[in-house]
């Protein structure tokens, strides 16, 4: 990937493994310094060190997107390591556990609901000023396909990514006049851990690239592109927008 990004300060949530450490491992190829939060440690160093063997530049946070605390200190870092924050991709999620609408539990919903929409919106709060004072900035949020459409027996999963959705609309509009993009990428069934949960909880790969017309799983690597160019300058007439990225589950 040519640098795009040189001189660009990005942050990225869920960094630790599948999308977002593919996401963070490509802004720093494009040319950006990257600020890694993860809630998992181990995950987090290691891609900063996967960063820096290829001569790029990271820096990891430990950080629960669910405690506007730790969310803040995030975000501060990139400002004191690096001088500011220019691009975000807030990605954190979890799946929660498989149960119908009844049978889900407070707590399960809750955590669901905490990590995937709150954590969202609490990244935007605290990256969106720091945007602001350097004249502009783009963000992405990872909703799902299953923040367009549904399916059954994950109620938290699919309100919460529903919930990004209109979060990542809400705020295009609001800060157009700030110079902040605000997009979201929608990604299918991806070769990720959560994806390796399902498949270990006795769902076939058959069974769960059947909605896509790309009878395959996606890589991490390629939602990342969309992620980089969603952030670069080659998308600056993009906000709003609620990308798939399904090997064409939608059309279907």
């Amino acid at each position: 990937m040519a640098p795009q990004m040189q001189g660009k300060v990005a942050l990225v949530t869920g960094g630790g493994s599948g999308i977002g450490r593919a996401a963070s491992i490509a802004f720093a190829r494009a040319g950006a310094r990257v600020v890694i939060g993860d809630v998992v440690a181990e995950g987090g160093n290691r891609t900063v060190e996967l960063i820096k063997d290829t001569g790029g530049d990271a820096t990891f946070v430990q950080t629960d997107v669910t405690l506007a605390k730790q969310v803040e200190r995030l975000v501060k870092t990139a400002i004191d390591t690096y001088g500011g924050l220019d691009c975000a991709y807030n990605n954190a999620g979890v799946e929660g556990s498989a149960a119908g609408l009844v049978e889900c539990t407070e707590e399960d919903w809750q955590r669901v609901i905490a990590v995937n929409l709150t954590g969202v919106w609490l990244c935007m709060k605290h990256e969106i000023p720091a945007m602001i004072k350097r004249g502009g900035g783009a963000i992405v949020n990872t909703s799902s396909i299953l923040g367009l459409v549904a399916a059954p027996a994950i109620p938290g999963y699919v309100a919460s990514k529903h919930g990004v959705a209109g979060l990542t609309k809400e705020a295009a509009l609001e800060f157009a006049k700030s110079n902040i993009r605000v997009n979201a990428v929608c990604p299918g069934a991806i070769q990720t851990p959560m994806i390796e949960r399902t498949l270990a909880d006795g769902m076939s790969e058959k069974e769960l690239v059947a909605p896509q017309a790309i009878q395959r799983l996606g890589k991490p690597e390629e939602i990342a592109a969309a992620v980089v160019w969603l952030c670069s300058d080659a998308a600056s007439f993009v906000t709003g927008v609620t990308m798939p990225v399904d090997g064409g589950w939608v059309a279907s």
